[in-house]
């Protein structure tokens, strides 16, 4: 049942006094793109008759077959509060639509409500998410851009910047869980509500918008980059996923061991078979790697817990409806709904294969060696992204999650990413070698 309809969209445009229009969706990197129109061609927006031209965006498609649509959805309305003057800017995120008027298979929004429909056909009706998205506030110089020394927003800047973040949240409709400061300077984190699969994409992208937009009006530059700076802790964004049957949580089991249910082993275990495959999704940038290194709290080991926080996967105490799976690799550079796309397809395989998952491991695998990890099975997670591509290019259930037309155009952009990155002469090799040789 959609919350708003075509009529409720016209309406409000004329009470909140809108002059603009922004038809938002994302595209295969993760990145926010943005048609704007003003007010006097809504009708023709909520029509699904908009056009754009795909072959100017990355990833879509070739020249010859640029036409696309963008089909709004109504639920997604929001007026974006610090946009004051004449008149305000309001949002909607779109699916995007062929000129034969079929779904685009490069929409990630669309690809995600594909597997959705996978999961549907075993008995499930919603997979939930409810993320935890870390970010640096740094302070920009007189020329508006981030310090070339890199300087760290201080304390009470950066709080000041995330109370007001979590205002402007909260009047777009967010519920806020937690707000506070992160282990590394410089860091924060905010958690709002879990919420449907492709609600909770979207309330990720539309926070990393405000987070970015609030930070510049404190003269601050927010970044979700996994690991701007060595030798402090890097930025994640961690997962909480729960599959439900109507109000039910499938992944619990009062009676079950850790009273989880059959099907929340079975998912855990399908997460632990793909997910050397599935981290090129879920850390989608050369930096990426540079964060999932021992020492600084993120995961690089394939294992899972109940009670400690070095694995892949944690579960977290509660229970209830609460009771859920917390996948702790993703970093937010990931296109949320890329990541949650592999991540239900890998979860949905370890039920339809009734996959077991390894015994948890409840010691810090920080602090085993190598030998030790090898005896019980506890295998490294890719540790680069050329490493992560050739993993997720060999996995069938990963590769079919993501569809060929994403697959192929991400591996691309991808491979063109590493391939810069590793022809480059980086100030560390100038540093070592200069004198040296």
């Amino acid at each position: 049942m959609s919350k708003y309809s075509k009529e409720d969209i016209i309406r409000l445009v004329k009470e909140e006094d809108v002059n603009f229009i922004r038809l938002q969706f994302t595209d295969i990197l993760g990145v926010i793109k943005n048609v704007e129109i003003p007010t006097s061609q809504l009708e023709k927006a909520l029509d699904n008759k908009m056009m754009f031209d795909g072959s100017s965006i990355d990833g879509f498609v070739r020249i010859e077959e640029s036409d696309m649509y963008l089909f709004p959805d109504l639920d997604t309305w929001v007026v974006f509060p610090w946009i004051t003057g004449k008149g305000k800017v309001a949002r909607l995120i779109c699916d995007i639509y062929n000129a034969d008027g079929t779904p685009f298979a490069g929409d990630p929004r669309t690809n995600l409500k594909r597997v959705l429909k996978e999961m549907e056909e075993l008995g499930f009706t919603h997979f939930n998410l409810g993320p935890e998205p870390e970010f640096f506030l740094f302070k920009l110089d007189e020329r508006g851009e981030p310090s070339g020394y890199f300087d760290l927003a201080p304390m009470d800047l950066g709080e000041n910047c995330r109370r007001d973040i979590v205002l402007e949240l909260e009047e777009m409709g967010f519920e806020i869980e937690a707000s506070h400061h992160e282990v590394a300077p410089g860091q924060h984190e905010i958690d709002f509500k879990y919420a449907d699969a492709i609600k909770a994409c979207d309330d990720i992208q539309t926070f990393k918008l405000v987070v970015k937009t609030i930070a510049r009006k404190h003269g601050l530059h927010a970044t979700f980059m996994p690991k701007p700076l060595f030798g402090v802790n890097g930025s994640g964004m961690h997962m909480n996923v729960s599959l439900f049957k109507g109000n039910e949580n499938a992944f619990l089991d009062e009676d079950g061991d850790l009273k989880l249910s059959k099907t929340a082993y079975q998912f855990m275990a399908g997460i632990i078979e793909h997910a050397k495959a599935f981290t090129a999704v879920t850390n989608p940038t050369v930096n990426s790697y540079k964060r999932l290194v021992p020492g600084y709290e993120a995961p690089c080991y394939i294992a899972w817990s109940g009670k400690n926080r070095s694995p892949l996967i944690r579960i977290p105490a509660s229970r209830g409806l609460s009771t859920r799976v917390e996948v702790r690799s993703v970093d937010p550079a990931a296109n949320p709904y890329l990541a949650m796309a592999v991540l239900l397809g890998a979860g949905l395989d370890g039920i339809k294969r009734d996959l077991t998952p390894p015994k948890a491991v409840d010691r810090n695998i920080y602090a085993m060696n190598r030998k030790e990890r090898k005896e019980v099975g506890i295998e490294d997670l890719p540790g680069t992204l050329y490493a992560a591509l050739d993993e997720l290019q060999n996995d069938e259930v990963m590769t079919k999650a993501l569809g060929s037309h994403i697959l192929n155009n991400f591996v691309e952009a991808k491979e063109i990413e590493w391939d810069m990155f590793r022809t480059s002469v980086h100030p560390w090799e100038r540093e070592q070698y200069l004198k040296m040789y």
